[in-house]
C-alpha cells in the first residue's frame, strides 16, 4: 500500500494551493513554508476583540473569533477561493481541524450546545453542489465535541456572489432573509454560528437577528477568516 502511494505521489504529485509547488507526502493542502506564512489571528480574548467590537450596538454576541486575516492578494484568499469555487472541500477539513484544536485547547467554547452554519440558498447550493462550510463545521464538531446541525436556520432569499460586490454593497445588503422554521429546537441553547469570511458582518447580523427570535438563546461566532 505504501509502495502504491509512493508511485502515485511520484507521477501525480499534489500541489500547494497557494504557491503551486509540489507537496511532500507528509504535507496537506499547502506546503510547510506557506503554512508558516499564513496570517493567523491569535486573539487571546474572545469576548473583547475587533470582531466582537464590530457587532457592538448591532447584535449581542457572547464570543467571537476568526482563524486567518483575509487580504486582497494573499494566501487566505487563495484557500477560500479554492474551497468555495474549485470544489476543494478538503480545505474546510484542514482549517477546521487546525482551528478546532486551538479552540478546544482554549476551553472558551465549552458551553456551546451546537454548531450551525450560515446556510446557502437552496438554488445556490444546488448550483455549487455543496455548502463550503460543511467540512469546516464537521471538523469543528469533531474537535469541540459538539453537534453540527443544519436545517434549523434557512436562507429564504438568494443574493449575488459576494466576491462580485464592493464592501459598501455588502454592508447595505440587509435584504438577505433567513428564517428559523422551528424555534423550539433552539430554546435555551448557546449556538456557535460559523461562516467563511467576515467582511462587514451584515450576513452574520441577519442570521443572528433571526436566531435571536428563539427564546433565551446565546450566540457566539467563529469564522475561517476576517477582512482587515
Amino acid at each position: 500500500m505504501n509502495y502504491l502511494k509512493d508511485v502515485l505521489h511520484l507521477f501525480f504529485p499534489k500541489i500547494c494551493i497557494t504557491c503551486e509547488s509540489k507537496l511532500l507526502q507528509s504535507e496537506k493542502i499547502i506546503c510547510t513554508l506557506c503554512r508558516h506564512d499564513l496570517p493567523m489571528i491569535c486573539y487571546k480574548d474572545y469576548k473583547y476583540n475587533k470582531i466582537t467590537k464590530a457587532f457592538y450596538g448591532r447584535i449581542p454576541i457572547e464570543k467571537a473569533t476568526s482563524f486567518l486575516f483575509y487580504r486582497k492578494d494573499g494566501k487566505t484568499k487563495d484557500l477560500i477561493h479554492h474551497l468555495k469555487y474549485k470544489g476543494n472541500q478538503e480545505i474546510g477539513t484542514f482549517i477546521g481541524d487546525w482551528f478546532g484544536q486551538i479552540l478546544a485547547n482554549s476551553n472558551e467554547f465549552n458551553t456551546i450546545d451546537c454548531i450551525i452554519p450560515v446556510p446557502l440558498h437552496p438554488k445556490k447550493q444546488k448550483q455549487r453542489g455543496y455548502n463550503q462550510l460543511t467540512t469546516f463545521g464537521l471538523s469543528l464538531s469533531k474537535q469541540l465535541k459538539k453537534p453540527y446541525i443544519t436545517g434549523v436556520l434557512i436562507r429564504t432569499s438568494a443574493t449575488k456572489t459576494q466576491t462580485l460586490k464592493q464592501r459598501f454593497e455588502r454592508f447595505s445588503n440587509s435584504s438577505t432573509k433567513f428564517s428559523v422554521p422551528d424555534r423550539s429546537k433552539l430554546t435555551n441553547k448557546h449556538i456557535l454560528l460559523i461562516d467563511d469570511v467576515i467582511t462587514t458582518g451584515a450576513t452574520l447580523e441577519s442570521c443572528c437577528k433571526e436566531l435571536l427570535t428563539s427564546e433565551n438563546i446565546k450566540i457566539s461566532i467563529v469564522t475561517m477568516a476576517y477582512t482587515e
